[in-house]
C-alpha cells in the first residue's frame, strides 16, 4: 500500500516529493529520501533543486507533527511506527531532547517520530525547528550534492554517504552540546555569584543605615 503511494507521487516529480516530505515529518511511516532518491536518479541535474523542495516541506510539516504529538501524545506513533523506533526516541529524549532530535535527523528512524514527541514531551517548538533545520539540511543536501556532481553513479554511494554522515555528525553533536553545557553552567555561577554578592551588599547597607545596630 505504501510503495504504491509513492509511486504514484513519483510521478509527480518536485510536487511528490514535497507531499511525501510534508509527510514525512508528520505522520508517513516511509521516509521521503527513499522518493529523493528515486527522482534524483532519473535526472541529476535537478537533485539539489529536490533537496531544496524535500528541506522546505519538512519543515513546513515539522510544526504540524508536533501539534499532532500536543494534541494526541504518543498513541498515533504506536499505530503507524515500529514499537522499538519510538522507544529509543523516547529514551533519547529523556537523555538530551536537542541531541535526540539532530541525531535523529541522520539516523533511520523516521523524523515523525521525533516531531511528534517533542509535542507530546513539551519540548519548545522553535529549538525543535532549530535543530531539524541544521539536521535535515545535512540529509537532504548530501544526498542532493551526490547525485548533482556524479549523475547516477551515485545511488551506489548514498548509503555509504548517509553512513559516514552520522559517523562525523554524531561526535560534532556530541562537542557542540558538552560546550554549550559547559558555558551555560559557567554563566548559572556567575549569575548566582553576583546576585549573591548583590545580597550581602544590600544586606550591609541596610545595616549601615539602621540605628539601632
Amino acid at each position: 500500500m505504501f510503495q504504491a503511494f509513492i509511486d504514484f507521487l513519483k510521478d509527480y516529480g518536485p510536487l511528490g516529493l514535497f507531499v511525501h516530505s510534508f509527510l514525512d515529518a508528520v505522520i508517513f511511516p516511509v521516509p521521503a529520501f527513499f522518493l529523493q532518491v528515486s527522482l534524483s536518479i532519473m535526472n541529476p541535474t535537478t537533485a539539489l533543486w529536490l533537496a531544496t523542495v524535500g528541506y522546505i516541506a519538512c519543515l513546513i510539516g515539522t510544526p504540524v507533527g508536533y501539534y499532532l504529538g500536543k494534541i494526541m501524545g504518543k498513541s498515533i506513533l504506536y499505530r503507524f511506527i515500529k514499537t522499538e523506533w519510538i522507544d529509543a526516541a523516547t529514551s533519547r529524549f529523556q537523555k538530551n531532547g536537542e541531541a535526540a532530535i539532530l541525531i535523529g535527523s541522520f539516523t533511520p528512524i523516521p523524523f515523525k517520530v521525533f516531531t511528534i514527541l517533542s509535542g507530546a514531551l513539551n519540548f519548545p517548538l522553535w529549538r525543535l525547528i532549530g535543530y531539524a533545520a541544521i539536521g535535515r539540511a545535512v540529509k537532504f543536501y548530501a544526498v542532493g550534492a551526490l547525485f548533482y556532481f556524479y549523475g547516477r553513479a551515485a545511488e551506489s554511494m548514498v548509503k555509504d554517504v548517509s553512513l559516514y554522515t552520522f559517523i562525523i555528525a554524531v561526535p560534532l553533536i556530541a562537542i557542540f552540546l558538552f560546550v554549550r553545557s559547559r558555558i551555560r553552567k559557567k554563566k548559572q555561577l556567575q549569575e548566582a555569584a553576583s546576585q549573591s554578592a548583590a545580597e550581602h551588599q544590600a544586606a550591609a547597607t541596610e545595616l549601615s543605615h539602621d540605628p539601632t545596630k
